[in-house]
């Protein structure tokens, strides 16, 4: 999208949009949350990529939405787990938390590989375009 896009479906002057697009400022929540619904990004992947350093994280959350994922359902934990929460190691939070993202990350290898498997195994089946000169 365009600047001027984006800053006017922000609702924000053109320069302001600029200021806060270069990060000059203090972080505004409300004005990020704005930003991802203009743009159909990841408002908590925003923010979270802001915490871990990482501003390509908030690309990769994009589309698929992880962070706000996430979000919801810690929210839904939380709503469900309560003050049972408070009885939660760190040890075991640690654990739980590095071996459910380590089979998510082997889980979109796979699911990668297994595709273009899939894809290339039947592409041989598709009729091929016929060129001009009849080859």
């Amino acid at each position: 999208m365009r600047t001027i896009d984006v800053a006017q479906g922000m609702n924000m002057a053109l320069r302001s949009y600029e200021h806060f697009e270069s990060g000059a400022g203090r972080i505004n929540i409300e004005r990020i949350h704005r930003f991802a619904e203009v743009t159909d990004s990841d408002p908590h992947g925003i923010l979270a990529a802001l915490a871990i350093g990482s501003p390509a994280f908030a690309l990769r959350c994009a589309d698929n939405k992880l962070a706000t994922i996430m979000a919801v359902v810690l929210q839904e934990f939380d709503e469900e787990a309560g003050d049972a929460i408070i009885d939660l190691d760190a040890r075991t939070l640690i654990n739980t938390f590095t071996k459910t993202l380590k089979d998510l990350a082997v889980q979109s290898v796979h699911r990668d590989a297994e595709a273009d498997a899939w894809l290339e195994e039947r592409r041989a089946k598709l009729m091929r375009p016929v060129r001009e000169d009849g080859s």
